[in-house]
């Protein structure tokens, strides 16, 4: 039997949206809202994570390279670190975070409380060590209250500190994107066009890595398998965490929640746009050329995928005192 031109990708989404037809067991999952923090935690990671005195220089914060006004990125190719060092990879959002395998390009924290305290003690990055961090926190009597109100302990631990990073950053969760209420049954949440760049990023093999309910996060990938990806970036992926050759530019896969807003793209930041993205990840990954069309719908798909963002008071960080150690920026 010959195959109807006519059903396309956007074609049959056309078919989908005017039967009033959402599709049943997919591949996907919506964002679910966080259910169980602790609230003491939050509070005090929220300061935390806002707080730049956590940093040699006085300077740089958590939110410095996961910036909450910009999709938990800093839309740069590479990070800026202390004394204007380039860092030596893009830095993954934050947002949904807590749902990724492990984190970090290559895996290397098991879960976000191992993860908040390397950036604190790395040279490169926030260049303090965590007892220094430990003893700027112990200067300040508000923060020693809250520390002692939240863990119940008299004295504070970088241990303390990271649960509390951690905790808030579990917070940072994403739901009611536009593709969550079309997965929910809204089928009118979503264009054809959209509907047609989904059934394309299924039918074209994009699934197999970026599924679930964050699209990504859940898995490690070589970073070029149909074709290699040129790059002058010498980061090695998972090889770096298990020594494993055969592990050698596997990546985690990156969530592709809100990836409208977390520019530039892939582990050297080499993508500056989604068009060119999904371009590359076709040849690269899949052996397939897009045609202009294709990307669109692709890309109109990917767009759908931005949910709430967090939204809360920023934190009222409690001042330094005379014993508090004074930043060093220039030294």
């Amino acid at each position: 039997m010959k195959k109807n031109a006519f059903f396309t990708p956007i074609a049959t989404a056309i078919l989908l949206v005017a039967a009033g037809v959402a599709l049943a067991q997919e591949p996907v999952e919506p964002i679910s809202p966080v259910k169980e923090v602790n609230l003491g935690k939050v509070e005090l990671g929220k300061k935390l994570y806002f707080d730049p005195r956590l940093s040699k220089s006085g300077f740089i914060s958590c939110n410095s390279c996961h910036n909450l006004s910009m999709g938990g990125t800093d839309n740069l190719k590479t990070s800026i670190g202390h004394k204007w060092q380039q860092g030596p990879i893009n830095s993954p959002t934050v947002l949904n975070s807590s749902l990724n395998v492990a984190q970090f390009w290559d895996g290397r924290a098991a879960d976000l409380k191992a993860q908040a305290g390397g950036p604190i003690a790395n040279p490169g990055e926030m260049a303090f060590t965590h007892t220094l961090a430990v003893d700027m926190l112990e200067t300040i009597p508000e923060y020693v209250i809250e520390f002692k109100l939240v863990f119940g302990k008299a004295l504070i631990d970088i241990d303390q500190v990271t649960d509390a990073i951690a905790e808030f950053e579990k917070t940072l969760v994403t739901p009611n994107s536009r593709f969550d209420h079309w997965l929910l049954g809204e089928t009118d949440a979503i264009t054809a066009e959209e509907l047609g760049g989904y059934q394309l990023f299924k039918l074209s093999g994009c699934i197999a890595c970026h599924n679930g309910s964050s699209l990504g996060g859940t898995s490690f990938q070589k970073m070029g398998i149909v074709e290699p990806y040129q790059t002058a970036n010498t980061a090695q992926g998972l090889i770096a965490v298990t020594g494993k050759d055969a592990d050698r530019f596997k990546f985690k896969v990156p969530t592709l929640r809100n990836v409208a807003l977390t520019y530039p793209y892939f582990h050297d930041g080499e993508a500056a746009t989604l068009s060119h993205a999904v371009d590359i990840m076709g040849r690269l990954q899949l052996g397939k050329q897009f045609t202009p069309q294709e990307n669109a719908q692709i890309v109109a798909f990917l767009k759908t995928l931005t949910g709430d963002q967090p939204l809360f008071d920023l934190p009222m960080l409690p001042p330094s005192t005379d014993k508090t150690p004074k930043p060093t920026p220039f030294d």
